[in-house]
């Protein structure tokens, strides 16, 4: 003890263990947990344990027939079974096919046709939010119904509205003095008409996922620019479509998605005896005719390889848009 320490101070530094002769107590080190202790074995198990069954579904039924595709893309198949290594014989066939420009341009056309069903989309969810009551869930009951629709009673029901010569579209037209076209027998119109009936099978879908991202939106955002001057097309731009950009890229990808493997349309609304349906084959339709009418599978897993890269490759172009627009707006 300090001449100038009172006994009170240095009882209290030695009761604290830091005297004069001591320096500052330590603070005891935790033993450091051993990394593949069997408290972690254990809990390694039981997590792979509960992901392996979703991780066997995905590797039988997902993961395995991409690659099996992949590997038959490079072989060609016989007529009674067997196949034969022949490299890049498929792909040099498919992209030399003299089907494949008007086949690329109508899958195109028709992916784009269906996006334009977004804003409609958008619109309809908005003044289906406007709606409460009752009447509320009878108009989502209505707008779903196309969406739970067998694909098959669709084509045949809208096949008939399009009918030429019998149609109700054409009949509406003729009471105003339009003469209608032949919708599925002319190809200059069946992948516009294909493509309509894309955008009304998937708009009660669509209506579902904005109706969503638009109740997420809070109102005090809302108030807060009208107190501003704002009008309803400006809060539209400012606030509604940047915070319910999520929502539209997520439909965004799903309908471009959807629209390059367009194939069930083009078979059941026109048929195969249809006069318009050389012009009017898609990629995916291609894959169908190689794969099923022609038996020749190594040529229908190219165009199956071929249309997922291009698939992977427009995703990743959307998430970096995406990311973009979320980073300047």
């Amino acid at each position: 003890m300090s001449a100038t320490e009172s006994p009170s101070v240095a009882a209290g530094k030695a009761a604290a263990g830091a005297g004069p002769e001591r320096g500052p107590a330590r603070r005891p080190v935790a033993a450091r947990r051993p990394r593949f202790s069997k408290a972690h074995m254990k809990e390694w198990a039981w997590g792979y344990a509960m992901i392996a069954p979703l991780f066997l579904g995905l590797s039988l039924f997902y993961l395995w027939p991409i690659v099996q595709s992949a590997y038959f893309s490079f072989t060609s198949w016989g007529v009674f079974g067997g196949r034969q290594w022949v490299g890049l014989k498929n792909y040099s066939s498919f992209m030399s096919d003299p089907q494949l420009p008007r086949a690329a341009w109508n899958t195109v056309k028709y992916s784009l046709i269906v996006l334009v069903g977004i804003p409609l989309s958008i619109v309809f969810a908005a003044l289906m939010n406007q709606v409460s009551g009752k009447y509320a869930s009878l108009y989502r009951i209505l707008y779903f119904i196309p969406v739970v629709t067998m694909p098959a009673a669709v084509a045949m029901i809208w096949r008939w509205l399009y009918n030429g010569d019998y149609g109700l579209i054409n009949y509406l037209l003729s009471l105003i003095g339009i003469h209608g076209p032949h919708w599925v027998s002319d190809d200059r119109y069946t992948v516009w008409a294909m493509g309509l009936v894309g955008i009304w099978s998937s708009l009660g879908y669509n209506m579902i996922i904005f109706a969503a991202g638009l109740k997420n939106i809070p109102r005090q955002y809302y108030e807060a620019s009208s107190l501003d001057g704002a009008g309803r097309v400006r809060q539209f731009f400012s606030i509604t479509l940047p915070l319910l950009s999520p929502s539209i890229f997520f439909v965004s990808v799903l309908s471009v998605i959807g629209g390059l493997q367009m194939f069930d349309m083009v078979l059941l609304m026109l048929g195969k005896a249809n006069p318009a349906l050389a012009g009017s084959k898609t990629i995916a339709y291609l894959f169908y005719e190689d794969a099923f009418v022609t038996g020749n599978q190594g040529l229908a897993a190219a165009i199956a390889v071929v249309l997922t890269l291009v698939l992977l490759v427009l995703t990743a172009l959307q998430f970096r848009l995406q990311k973009r627009w979320v980073h300047y707006g």
